[in-house]
């Protein structure tokens, strides 16, 4: 997450205080121990500046590599289609963010393409008639902003209208509909349709309508962010300077106030 904040800000993450943001991503059992969202977020990382993977850290047993990484989502993918976290039911948000980190071979691994295609399926058969999604890594059935707003980037990731898309539209509402749904008025998303504003639902649900909106102007997909120059720091502004009083300046008697720098 660290490494894609950065890059999105053309930040060289190679080099952060002296520091190789990829290089413990490259010892290859300590990226994946987690599970799959370790293989998930490790290949979007690597993938978000085609960044080259560095060489294991010292004492590391296997290093990483993009197939290696391909090779262990695909290993988990459940028996009727799809992914989760644990158990064996496919949970929506984590079959999203591997279709997500798959995108970028789609077209040209066929191992992936089967395994993404089966994905895309059950996806379909899991949205509601409001064109809603749940997740059941949650541990609550109800349908959350947060699901649609993944299913919504990773249809993006692919080329997919989340809008338009037969395989995404139940009762004529698409799931894009249905993110909407949970938008506050003031501004940020509600986590369920019944709740409050929620900071997570809010990041979520902004950053899909981002890559629905790259999406629409042909640009690259959110987590491609090889548009992006990096090693310009963004300029930072001018910190506004501060009112200086001096009094009785040089014995004259006079009271001065004015910016220091004047």
């Amino acid at each position: 997450r660290v490494v894609l904040a950065l890059t999105s800000i053309g930040y060289d993450v190679t080099d952060v205080g002296g520091y190789n943001l990829l290089k413990p991503l490259a010892d290859f059992d300590k990226t994946v121990w987690q599970g799959i969202n370790g293989a998930i977020f490790a290949l979007i990382a690597f993938d978000s500046h085609d960044y080259e993977i560095p060489e294991a850290p010292e004492g590391a047993e296997s290093q990483t590599t993009r197939e290696k990484l391909i090779q262990r989502i695909i290993e988990l993918e459940l028996a009727g289609g799809g992914w989760s976290l644990f158990g064996n039911q496919a949970d929506t948000d984590i079959t999203a963010m591997a279709i997500q980190a798959l995108a970028p071979y789609y077209e040209s691994n066929a191992n992936v393409k089967a395994a993404v295609d089966r994905a895309l399926a059950k996806l379909s058969t899991m949205q509601d008639s409001f064109g809603s999604f749940g997740s059941v890594v949650s541990g609550s059935s109800s349908s959350t902003s947060e699901s649609c707003a993944q299913v919504v980037v990773a249809l993006t990731a692919l080329g997919i209208d989340p809008d338009s898309d037969p395989r995404f539209v139940k009762n004529g509402n698409s799931v894009l509909d249905a993110l909407l749904s949970y938008a506050v008025e003031d501004g940020g998303f509600k986590h369920v349709a019944s709740g409050d504003i929620n900071g997570m639902a809010t990041e979520q649900g902004y950053y899909a309508l981002a890559a629905y909106d790259r999406f629409l102007n042909d640009k690259t997909s959110l987590y491609d962010m090889t548009d992006v120059k990096i090693g310009s720091e963004p300029e930072q502004p001018e910190p506004e300077e501060e009112d200086r009083t001096l009094s009785d300046w040089k014995g004259s008697g006079i009271t001065i106030t004015g910016k220091e720098s004047i």
